[in-house]
């Protein structure tokens, strides 16, 4: 009979995307969909599926790996203030939103607690404050919207939504459990986090050379880092989930390639967690449910408190956003399921849940969890979508690089050049966009902003301004540097300090010499080079949309020529089956109309 179980588990594992697929049933997330077969299967109703001891282990085993790769999504370079507009910035606007929802998660459980009904706040409001970041990162892919203000405020309250609720509920735990640890020894979980990262940092950028499909190091450091961080957790008196989110934390600090994270969700996603989502429905007991009126009638009450636990971030909201969008993120953040069910494990582990009050607050999840997704789809209103072109700054206005402005601008690219030299201000400010320097002195230089682009050309004849300038920019972390420097002595050490320091150094007779060599070996490129219709690009994969799709699925495959992708520090020769990996340089040639579309589909950082 457990062997008949675990077959039905996973037949409906495979089953259920295939037939959502088949329906198209794209509003509402897998997880839902897994939970509702499971009741199906389960005591609720046709009783299929039995909990065995084999898969409440593996039940268990789930629901660590889902909060491990939780973790693993938290972008940290999220909570850096990066707004310049003077309009409230993202991570301000998710810390003051989250606030809200804290406080009116409290209110309505004191308000539960005065109507008789749940008396314990402190828990109600760890549960009405948790946010699904795993549907709300899934809703954001879908409408590509990442990489913009909203997206980036939505992941924000989403990870706030796992991360408070998660160290409040062991914090919880530890206070009204039996245990008779101290909540002090709860810092050792987090002193063991910090002291993996630090351990591991370095020794995994040499995994990643040495690692070959026979080892899989990266996907066995994971789940050491998940078996230690748990063991850690359930020793000190901590709930294991705990110690499965912060070792995602501490995996996604180690910078893993994108490979493995495909990887370790493709084990997670592919076996673990359908068995949990989908044991979770099977455990619930309708049939107990409905014969109880007070647990009955408290599933309404609890979907209304979801909503309500969110309702001061529409006001939040509109403090950046339009009314519309507005409304479609509170829908959106009041999606709640992944902490749920293992907060409820909790509160029955601790005895101020009943199985009846569990299930009733799993059914509002899960209606949260159907609804939430539609109604923001049917309020996000897509904003205006301007391209955003590359800032690209020349210091060194000259003959060389005024005729290089002028046709760049006319692309893809937000020019603007700087100069000291006011008779070539004079000369070249009707030509081009150029900018007055008061000098080259770094106070000058951050008076006009000249360090604020995405590329930093420095284009002087004078090769030691050009290093000098060269030094100030990597101090000020401009993320990409090209510096022009023509004499390359073997006893002048300067060219080589700007190549190991990652600044792109060219040479105008080296550049000669190969465009002289190319035209010999190959004329076409040179024509290609010339020509007002064609060109030869190069574009940087930043939309995880593209990532894992072979070339000959692109959807703009047909409008361009792939000759090379730069990966690792090193060439490869594509072919149809190739796979696109985030970060990836796509070397092509194509149509000069159709770039922009090309480029704004590539880079869109998703």
């Amino acid at each position: 009979m457990e062997s008949i179980s675990l077959e039905i588990v996973l037949f409906a594992a495979l089953v259920i995307p295939l037939a959502m697929a088949k329906l198209r049933i794209t509003s509402t997330p897998t997880a839902v969909a897994e939970i509702v077969v499971g009741i199906v299967l389960g005591q609720s109703l046709l009783g299929w599926v039995t909990p065995t001891a084999t898969l409440t282990q593996l039940r268990q085993l789930g629901v660590i790996v889902l909060i491990f790769l939780s973790g693993m999504e938290i972008d940290f370079s999220l909570f850096k203030p990066t707004q310049k507009d003077g309009a409230i910035g993202p991570a301000k606007l998710a810390i003051l939103g989250f606030t809200g929802v804290v406080a009116a998660s409290a209110a309505f459980s004191w308000g539960l607690d005065r109507l008789g009904l749940f008396h314990h706040i402190g828990f109600a409001t760890i549960l009405f404050s948790t946010v699904a970041l795993g549907v709300v990162i899934a809703a954001l892919k879908e409408k590509e919207l990442l990489s913009k203000p909203f997206g980036q405020t939505m992941l924000l309250l989403a990870a706030l939504g796992e991360v408070v609720p998660l160290i409040a509920l062991t914090v919880y735990a530890s206070l009204n459990g039996s245990t008779t640890r101290s909540v002090w020894w709860l810092l050792l979980i987090f002193l063991a986090a910090i002291v993996l990262l630090l351990r591991f940092r370095r020794p995994y950028q040499f995994f990643a050379k040495i690692d070959k499909s026979t080892t899989q190091l990266d996907i066995r450091l994971a789940f050491f880092l998940i078996i230690t961080l748990v063991t850690v957790a359930e020793s000190v008196g901590a709930e294991n989930i705990l110690g499965a989110f912060l070792a995602g934390m501490v995996m996604k600090l180690l910078r893993p390639r994108e490979e493995t994270q495909d990887k370790l969700t493709s084990l997670g996603y592919g076996f673990f967690i359908p068995i949990f989502f989908i044991m979770t429905g099977a455990n619930i007991d309708l049939k107990a449910l409905l014969k109880d009126p007070q647990s009955l009638a408290l599933i309404p009450v609890l979907l209304v408190g979801f909503l309500l636990a969110k309702i001061l971030l529409w006001p939040i909201l509109r403090l950046r956003f339009r009314q519309t969008n507005a409304l479609a993120g509170t829908f959106l953040i009041s999606t709640t399921i992944t902490l749920v069910i293992p907060t409820l494990t909790v509160g029955r582990n601790l005895g101020i849940v009943t199985t009846q009050q569990s299930g009733a607050f799993t059914l509002a999840a899960i209606i949260t969890c159907i609804t939430c997704p539609i109604l923001f789809n049917r309020f996000y209103q897509e904003e205006k979508a301007d391209f955003k072109k590359t800032r690209l700054h020349i210091i060194g206005t000259n003959l060389l690089t005024v005729p290089i402005a002028q046709q760049l601008s006319r692309g893809l690219y937000d020019i603007t050049m700087f100069t000291d030299d006011a008779e070539k201000f004079a000369t070249y400010n009707s030509e081009a966009n150029v900018k007055k320097l008061a000098g080259l002195a770094q106070s000058d230089l951050a008076q006009a902003q000249a360090f604020d682009c995405d590329i930093l050309l420095l284009a002087y004849f004078d090769h030691d301004k050009n290093y000098q300038l060269a030094q100030t920019a990597i101090a000020a972390k401009v993320p990409r540097i090209i510096a022009r420097f023509e004499a390359k002595n073997v006893e002048n050490a300067q060219y080589d300090e700007l190549a190991a320091a990652g600044v792109e150094v060219y040479n105008t007779f080296e550049a000669n010499i190969s465009m002289l060599r190319s035209l010999i070996e190959s004329p076409s490129t040179l024509k290609i080079l010339e020509d007002t219709t064609a060109g030869i690009f190069e574009i940087t994969v930043r939309n995880r949309r593209f990532t894992g799709l072979e070339v000959k699925n692109l959807p703009f495959i047909d409008s361009m020529t792939i000759s090379q992708i730069y990966r690792d520090h090193a060439f490869i020769a594509p072919h149809g089956d190739t796979q696109i990996h985030l970060g990836d340089h796509i070397i092509f040639s194509g149509d000069k109309a159709a770039i922009a579309d090309i480029r704004r589909q590539l880079e869109l950082a998703n």
